[in-house]
């Protein structure tokens, strides 16, 4: 009777460990499983801009790709806030991978002139890609006495304060390539916000603007028709869609780099393995012959990088933009 005790407790404690251990190889396995599981349901794409802008056409061609995974991927648009409104409904979402957000330059801007934002740019997210990249044009109203960078310079150093430049907003990343251009050639322009590039487009080409940087895409067929003057490219080599048209820094602002950029986000937490699935769904789809040749033809530069790359990307952005926001003293609040 003695020794029965001493057994019986034995074999209670091995259950006991057993338990434990298959439990602790439970929690283990879930991650895994529910990796290798994903995804399971629909996927949301939250745009954090207003449908039919660049952003939602790149976000639509990622969500193309995303669905080589198996599952629908359903884009919805929260504009507003320079887009910090669909950022933040990301940032609170679960880090499941079943919803993710769409973002552009901006997401970079935003943490240098919005003193009190809901949610942490750096840490905040998970980091998917950086979708493309984007060929900006600097464009004047024909009215504008400057055909190039060195004769605009000039004219505006002559006539200080006399000449605008609209944006789609404070703080937009248009407004920041004004500033930027305006720091790096020091010259003084007075700029005229919008809400919107739309209609800012529709001033400059009606002569109410004397400039502005304009996305490839809608500037192109102006300059082609003379309804605008192109004074130069923005980014550090000639785009490929343009190889014709000169660029700021090859025309006498050495290493000026005005392009702008889309990229794909998810809440923090989300599983490694999955982040890795949605970044090679991406750049699946982007490495398409006929999707690059596309987007190559409209002034877009497929990147689809790698999550640590997107990750470094963005800290560096954040640095640069936050440099040239204090220098021109913006604030957004």
């Amino acid at each position: 009777m003695k020794t029965g005790i001493p057994l019986l407790q034995s074999s209670f404690s091995s259950r006991l460990a057993s338990a434990a251990a298959a439990a602790f190889m439970a929690l283990g396995a879930a991650p895994a499983h529910a990796e290798s599981a994903y995804p399971s349901k629909p996927i949301e794409i939250v745009v954090a801009s207003s449908a039919g802008g660049i952003l939602d056409t790149i976000a639509r061609t990622a969500a193309h790709g995303i669905e080589r995974l198996g599952q629908p991927a359903v884009v919805k648009n929260l504009p507003g806030g320079g887009g910090t409104i669909g950022t933040y409904a990301v940032a609170r979402a679960p880090g499941d991978g079943y919803t993710l957000g769409a973002v552009a330059t901006s997401h970079a801007i935003n943490p240098s002139i919005y003193s009190k934002l809901q949610y942490d740019t750096a840490h905040g997210f998970s980091n998917i890609t950086q979708m493309v990249e984007l060929t900006n044009f600097l464009v004047a109203n024909p009215s504008v006495p400057a055909s190039n960078l060195k004769e605009f310079i000039a004219l505006a150093k002559s006539k200080p304060g006399s000449l605008t430049y609209g944006s789609a907003g404070t703080g937009q990343s248009n407004h920041l390539s004004g500033e930027l251009l305006q720091q790096a050639a020091g010259i003084k322009l007075v700029h005229v916000p919008y809400r919107g590039s739309a209609q800012a487009l529709t001033d400059l080409l009606g002569g109410s603007l004397s400039v502005m940087f304009v996305d490839a895409l809608s500037a192109e067929p102006y300059v082609k028709s003379g309804k605008l003057k192109l004074i130069a490219v923005t980014g550090l080599e000639r785009s490929p869609a343009y190889p014709d048209y000169p660029t700021l820094n090859e025309s006498g602002l050495p290493g000026f780099n005005g392009n702008t950029w889309l990229g794909l986000v998810a809440p923090p937490g989300v599983p490694k393995g999955i982040i890795e699935k949605l970044q090679g769904a991406v750049r699946a789809e982007f490495d398409d012959p006929v999707v690059r040749k596309r987007l190559l033809g409209q002034g877009v530069i497929p990147v689809a990088s790698e999550p640590q790359a997107f990750s470094e990307f963005l800290d560096g952005e954040m640095k640069r933009w936050a440099q040239v926001i204090k220098t021109a003293g913006i604030n957004a609040n």
